[in-house]
This record gives C-alpha cells, sequence and structure tokens, in this order.
C-alpha cells in the first residue's frame, strides 16, 4: 500500500512549476527575458519576479512569518507600489538577484509548510476582511495552481520566442517528430480550424 503524504506531495507538485518557470529563462539574453511578449506586457522575468512576491506573501505575511524584516521592495503589494510592478524587472533589478529572491522564497515557503500544520489558520491581509482566513492547506494548493499557470505562460512565450517547447529538461513531454513532422501537424490543425470556422 502506498502510504500519503499530504505535505510532500505539496512541495513536489510546487517545486515541479517552480523548475519549470526557471528553465524556460536558460540561454536567453537579458533582452529576451525581459521583452514584452503580448499587449499585456507578459514576459519571462515577470513571471518569476511575480510568482516570488506570491510565495513571500502567502506563506510569509498570511502565517505571521513575513520574509522582510525592515521595508519590502518598492514592487511589494502596497497601496504605493505602483500597478503590476511585480510583473516586471526594471533595469537595476538583475536576473541573479530576482532569480536568487525566488530561490530563497523557496526556502522560505518550505519552512512554512514544513514548521506548520495544514490545518494552520492564516490570513491574507488584501482579501476581503470575510475572506481573509484561510488554511495552510488551501493557500498551498493556490500557490501551486498559481505557479504552474504561469509556468504555462512561460512555455508559450519560450515558444513564440525561438521555438523551445517542453515541461522540464529532459523530460519534454511532447511528441518527439522532427521540423518537418510538427509542420505537416500544424498545417492539418490549421485546415481542420478553417474547415470548421467555415461551416
Amino acid at each position: 500500500m502506498v502510504e500519503s503524504n499530504a505535505k510532500a506531495d505539496l512541495l513536489r507538485y510546487l517545486q515541479d512549476a517552480r523548475d519549470a518557470l526557471l528553465w524556460k529563462l536558460e540561454g536567453l539574453s537579458e533582452y529576451d527575458i525581459r521583452r514584452p511578449f503580448t499587449p499585456t506586457g507578459t514576459n519571462l522575468l515577470g513571471l518569476v519576479k511575480h510568482v516570488t512576491g506570491v510565495e513571500l506573501a502567502y506563506f510569509g505575511d498570511t502565517f505571521g512569518r513575513p520574509y522582510f524584516d525592515a521595508e519590502p521592495p518598492q514592487w511589494w503589494y502596497t497601496e504605493d507600489a505602483e500597478s503590476n510592478a511585480d510583473m516586471w524587472a526594471t533595469a537595476d533589478e538583475s536576473r541573479e538577484q530576482i532569480v536568487g529572491l525566488y530561490r530563497q522564497a523557496w526556502e522560505h515557503t518550505n519552512s512554512t509548510i514544513e514548521t506548520l500544520a495544514l490545518d494552520t489558520i492564516g490570513h491574507v491581509p488584501w482579501w476581503p476582511e470575510e475572506q481573509r482566513e484561510v488554511t495552510l492547506h488551501h493557500v498551498a494548493v493556490r500557490v501551486i495552481a498559481d505557479t504552474h499557470r504561469h509556468a504555462g505562460h512561460a512555455d508559450v512565450l519560450r515558444e513564440l520566442m525561438d521555438g523551445s517547447v517542453g515541461w522540464l529538461q529532459g523530460k519534454e513531454n511532447v511528441p518527439s517528430g522532427d521540423e518537418e513532422w510538427w509542420k505537416e501537424y500544424r498545417s492539418r490543425l490549421e485546415q481542420v480550424a478553417r474547415e470548421v470556422g467555415n461551416r
């Protein structure tokens, strides 16, 4: 019989999403990790910065374990922060700084999950008063879902950028067709879409 370990499961799926997101930065220039690829400015380094803040806020402030001893950075979720400031890196914020803070956030999050019971009650300060009370389990599931969502955004951005695809290094999780196979596959999908669209 397989033993259930809820905390280990949560940490595993969270780490999978973290690793997938960071892998999408590998081999890219400073320009490419920062350049906005959508009308709303979505960019790879901004996604990493955003999920860093999500982890530090939800697993820190929510459970009385704030990460920042003094003033948080200017992009932190305060009333004074510029709108969407957590979704892009300024010229003064390096890849190393943001990725480094993200890795520190992992340690902080992991410590919170390992230290507290999953039914520990926390309070999300930025939620409406009547909805603020949450369990650690709820927060963990929410953050895992959010991180996987943004890893999916990164998948699409990277593929549009240079054709790189896959879930994790060594676990690409896509058919192993060559360029011609993918061209024919895409053409077939386009043909079906046009056929159905023209009905």
